[in-house]
């Protein structure tokens, strides 16, 4: 073990038990399909019987795309067309953080697509983003969600570089099944940990599209409640927890006195880990991620778990991994749904006999995730010099990755100030408050948590129309 975080670590202890007890998707170390399977047509994928699926305007398509053939390893995605005029819109991709949690089990069915899970299976959602674009949704890493490997030692190799590789690798297969978004306008969004994925992926795409021939039309990003810099990331997370009463002024004080978190020898510091550690005692008994809703109760032992998994990266300085999102309850009925037989042969992903375990995120990836940059701030000033167009957002009743996080996290940027902070409107009332810099943009959302579109969804998706857009925010009351 290592001494310089096992003051933290034996502190922790009880809450790794917690978190050892939590099912891990059965696909770890095997796979289930075939190359020949993954590498099927875009028909093949074509999602014609979902249960409880309403009448719909435009086509959805779930499948694998292999990315690495020799091992056998496949990224489950689900795409759905735009609901009208899809060869006009965009393309966009949603990845969800963790890291290890499935996108489409979060962004797909519980924020943004088409169809939202609830404790019947499935309902409409008038506000899915697919209304202004192309979305499409993906399950990455391997071992994320229905994505697997049928070479075990790739598990071994997960992190950052390995996802931003394997996610460029499936977006250039993807294409082959869907020849028709290869020039599309092509945009990438997400949530939390994706605050990594995400600006990695582009950085990616905007080094290599120097060969036309992997030429992938990349125009901007998105991102929502999105660790940034581990160090700000921290500070943000501690001064939010006090200054909205959480922590009282004594443990507020301890931390600022004794936690230096740009350094990983902070954690042998006793006083900083006690400190830290009755922050998190008390975020347990709240939803972290929506400070003012309630918690889910119709099965104790769920909620408890939710609120307390929690997992300290020894010898680094990441913010601390809780699992889950807002709730209250939705998270149980999201895995009843894609354990359903009936669900998964609708989404090619089994038979409807032989049932594939799937989790909303992984634990095993969760607890060993070890390549993750302290700062992605050098890839924003790239992309921004590229022009490529930044969104930045927050749900400000958000205390996992916190409106100060991000706050503090884009101000060393030092970017000159376009349009100074003002309020932004939606049905005549104030949705949060925006600044536009020069070469990106942040926002707020009033009264949102870490999954902004599950608690704002109409205002989001007027968000993310102006964002396509490249429109500025709507300043003045009147404006719906």
């Amino acid at each position: 073990m290592d001494s310089v975080r096992k003051p933290l670590f034996l502190l922790t202890a009880s809450l790794m038990l917690i978190l050892a007890a939590k099912p891990t998707v059965g696909v770890r170390h095997g796979g289930f399909h075939s190359e020949k399977r993954s590498n099927m047509s875009m028909d093949d994928d074509l999602v014609t019987n979902l249960p409880g699926q309403p009448a719909l305007d435009f086509r959805h398509y779930a499948g694998y795309v292999t990315v690495d053939e020799k091992n056998g390893r496949a990224l489950f995605y689900w795409f759905y067309e735009a609901a009208a005029n899809p060869e006009q819109k965009p393309l966009v991709l949603w990845l969800n953080g963790g890291p290890g949690c499935s996108s489409v089990g979060y962004g797909a069915t519980q924020e943004i697509g088409p169809f939202i899970v609830d404790t019947n299976g499935i309902k409409y959602n008038p506000y899915s983003w697919n209304r202004e674009a192309n979305m499409l949704f993906l399950e990455s890493p391997v071992g994320v969600g229905f994505s697997y490997s049928n070479t075990s030692s790739d598990y071994d190799k997960i992190g950052d570089e390995f996802t931003a590789n394997d996610a460029y690798a499936f977006l250039h297969k993807w294409f082959q099944k869907f020849p028709s978004y290869r020039t599309r306008l092509f945009y990438i969004a997400g949530e939390s940990y994706a605050g990594k994925f995400v600006p990695e992926l582009a950085e990616l795409i905007h080094d290599r599209n120097t060969d036309s021939s992997l030429h992938i039309n990349l125009k901007g990003i998105l991102l929502g409640n999105p660790e940034t810099s581990d160090a700000d990331d921290w500070d943000g997370y501690v001064d939010y927890a006090w200054s909205h009463a959480v922590i009282s002024d004594e443990t507020h004080s301890i931390i600022k006195a004794s936690c230096d978190f740009t350094s990983s020898d902070t954690w042998s510091n006793e006083a900083c880990s006690s400190a830290v550690d009755e922050l998190i005692k008390q975020y347990k008994e709240i939803d972290m991620y929506s400070l003012y809703t309630p918690v889910c109760i119709q099965n104790a032992s769920f909620s408890e778990q939710k609120t307390v998994d929690v997992v300290f990266k020894r010898g680094s300085t990441m913010m601390p991994r809780i699992m889950g999102g807002y709730d209250p309850c939705i998270d149980e009925h999201t895995k009843a749904f894609y354990l359903r037989p009936d669900v998964q042969k609708a989404l090619h992903v089994s038979d409807g006999h032989q049932l594939k375990d799937w989790s909303l995120c992984n634990m095993d990836i969760f607890h060993n995730w070890t390549d993750s940059k302290p700062s992605v701030l050098p890839i924003y000033k790239k992309l921004i010099a590229a022009g490529l167009r930044i969104w930045v957002y927050s749900g400000d009743t958000d205390g996992r990755v916190p409106v100060l996080s991000t706050r503090y996290s884009l101000n060393p940027l030092g970017l000159p100030i376009v349009r100074a902070w003002r309020p932004w409107y939606h049905q005549k009332q104030v949705s949060g408050w925006f600044q536009e810099y020069k070469g990106l943009t942040f926002a707020t959302f009033r009264g949102a948590g870490h999954a902004v579109p599950t608690f704002k969804p109409s205002n989001s998706l007027a968000f993310f129309s102006a964002f396509l857009l490249g429109q500025g925010l709507p300043t003045q009351r009147q404006a719906t």
